[in-house]
């Protein structure tokens, strides 16, 4: 298809505004499925995790076929501890759909996707979603995102954007307010408009890709995805030319000489000639195999061994001159991953060496560009950094269910020193929150080093508050706030850079019931040990000497031997007939566990459990590493 008759843009929002579902939708409208075809709801979340969690995590590109044109669509992540993925997809496309939901407005990330959008040139379209729903503020919405454009310092002609209004579950779209009011149902609303509106816009609005057909071939990388047949394969739009099966090409890896990726020092770190091996582009969902490929079409290509992020693919007549590297932010957040070196290794998945932890992390890295590894010397594992607590969580779950053993540490942020001051990540902080909670919340948030930017009194009896706070002081309370506001508060947070370090903050109030021996846990001691605190485990578990069975319930760890049992006489008890009675233990889930543990603590992940442990299992030399490090 001609370049003029294609449109790439990708679709970005903040978490749960309805990015998957709206495309749900699009797909219906283009009837891009068979009519009899079965298929289910957010079917770009293909992924298993994707599906469980309600969110997306890697970024997928679809097509459609409407009125004559080629829409090339890009789902994105919402959630801010993926945002590396948005970064490197907004070099792909032309523009993109911004979503916001009628109700609650622009939230954190939304800033974040729009000031990369803004920050490249880019135009977007503005999708007001959910404006059926009950207490939504289309208008409101609006006013609010056209004062972000502005603080974000968007262009005149950017902050001239088309709106649209609809709801992406139930499949239309219109331009103008007025088709929205209440004298018409919501049937005869979709029945008139559709989505025809939302295509219109994109076939208007969107840019055709500013490509030249006739120059040399030339692409970058900008996705990854690995075949364990042809090896590595590059996603990118092709700016210029075309390329065949079978033809040669020069792929070129380039690399920025400064951290913060600024200005254009950047140097070529190395070479390869190529011949393509496979070539598809995308239709629909799936992969269709092409013999040629022309510029302005998003396509995956194949032939090299060293695929990356960024690689340069171009013909040799541009005589190995490559595209500058994507930038990429850096990441914050990091935690060891070790090899599993507790008593029950290898009882319940495989026990990894730390070369095979390696190469299993090397290759998330290939794919996932905002993670980094640093071997520190450690003789038994590595430290991984990323954007946040969820970007770590999803990959050692992803791990866990490949059957990998390991143990993970205590999540800790990435400082840095600028001009002999200490700094260190902060989050712009959004919370909704029933008013009878808003004391709890200030509170806890007040301790964790969070400072208030902004209070909105919201309908319905929420408020809205805006709190700037350090990134550490955010690992371990999203469980908190659920808790303290029981299930009804609503918090979401992004980046906003670094600032100086606010001091130290108060760590876990209470200690951890230590086992001293290995064994099953018996009914009978579990009883007695209830009684000094909250326990993690049941009757029967096994459990070996320096797991974590259970929190204490004072300050500082308590030694318990939970496999001890009743001792048994001839004599009749008193209390024969008395049966034992046990609270229902605190499960818990590998996120609740990472908040949990503290400095000294690991978390033991395996294929069916999650464990918590003292990073010295026996006791006698946990007490001679604490004298020697006062």
């Amino acid at each position: 298809m001609q370049a003029n008759k294609i449109r790439n843009l990708a679709i970005v929002a903040h978490i749960d505004h309805g990015k998957t579902t709206l495309i749900d939708s699009i797909f219906k409208a283009a009837q891009t499925f068979k009519e009899h075809s079965k298929t289910v709801e957010r079917v770009m979340d293909s992924g298993a995790l994707e599906r469980e969690r309600g969110i997306t995590i890697r970024s997928k590109p679809c097509t459609v076929e409407w009125g004559g044109y080629l829409i090339n669509i890009i789902d994105t992540p919402g959630h801010a501890d993926f945002s590396g993925e948005v970064e490197r997809i907004l070099s792909t496309v032309d523009s993109v759909i911004l979503i916001v939901d009628a109700n609650e407005g622009p939230m954190p990330q939304t800033r974040y996707v729009l000031k990369h959008a803004l920050s490249i040139g880019m135009k977007p379209i503005l999708f007001i979603n959910k404006v059926d729903r009950e207490g939504a503020d289309p208008q409101g919405a609006l006013n609010n995102t056209f004062d972000l454009f502005f603080e974000l310092g968007a262009t005149d002609e950017q902050a001239d954007f088309p709106v649209l209004y609809g709801s992406g579950l139930d499949g239309w779209a219109v331009k103008d307010l007025k088709a929205l009011e209440p004298s018409s149902d919501k049937n005869s609303r979709t029945e008139r408009g559709g989505m025809d509106d939302l295509f219109q816009a994109i076939i208007d609005y969107v840019p055709a890709p500013d490509v030249k057909p006739d120059a040399p071939f030339l692409m970058q990388v900008s996705t990854l995805a690995w075949n364990e047949y042809v090896g590595r394969i590059g996603c990118g739009k092709i700016l210029q030319g075309s390329i065949r099966k079978g033809e040669p090409f020069l792929r070129t890896s380039t690399k920025w000489l400064t951290a913060d990726h600024s200005g254009s020092e950047w140097k070529i770190t190395g070479t390869e000639n190529a011949r393509v091996a496979q070539l598809w582009v995308t239709r629909g969902l799936e992969r269709v195999e092409a013999d040629e490929v022309t510029a302005g079409d998003i396509v995956w290509l194949t032939g090299s061994n060293e695929i990356d992020i960024g690689d340069t693919f171009s013909s040799a007549e541009l005589d190995g001159k490559p595209l500058p590297p994507l930038s990429i932010e850096e990441p914050t957040v990091s935690m060891f991953f070790l090899v599993n070196s507790g008593p029950f290794a290898g009882r319940e998945g495989q026990a990894i060496t730390l070369r095979q932890l390696k190469a299993r992390l090397e290759r998330e890295m290939h794919v996932n560009v905002s993670l980094r590894m640093e071997d520190l010397g450690r003789p038994d594992g590595v430290k991984v950094s990323g954007r946040g607590e969820l970007q770590l969580g999803i990959l050692i779950e992803e791990m866990r269910r490949e059957g990998m053993e390991f143990c993970v540490s205590k999540p800790e942020v990435i400082t840095e020193t600028r001009d002999g001051q200490l700094m260190e990540p902060y989050e712009q902080l959004i919370v909704d929150v029933p008013d009878e909670y808003q004391g709890v919340v200030f509170e806890k948030l007040a301790k964790r080093k969070a400072k208030v930017k902004n209070i909105e009194n919201q309908a319905r009896g929420l408020l809205r508050i805006e709190f700037e706070i350090p990134t550490r002081g955010l690992i371990g309370y999203r469980g908190e706030f659920l808790t303290d506001t029981r299930g009804l508060g609503i918090m979401s947070n992004c980046l906003v850079g670094y600032n100086v370090w606010a001091g130290d903050l108060t760590s876990r109030s209470r200690g951890a019931l230590v086992s001293l021996d290995t064994g099953e846990a018996t009914a009978y001691q579990l009883e007695n040990l209830q009684e000094r605190g909250t326990l993690f485990i049941a009757p029967l578990e096994a459990v070996y000497n320096g797991m974590i069975v259970g929190e204490n319930s004072r300050p500082g760890d308590m030694p318990c031997n939970p496999t001890k049992k009743k001792q048994q006489t001839n004599h009749r008890s008193a209390t024969k007939e008395l049966t034992t009675k046990l609270d229902v233990p605190r499960r818990m889930s590998l996120e609740k566990a990472m908040e949990w543990i503290e400095n000294d603590e690991l978390v033991e992940v395996t294929p069916q459990s999650v464990r918590l442990r003292k990073a010295i299992l026996d006791e006698q030399e946990r007490r001679k590493a604490a004298r020697r490090s006062a």
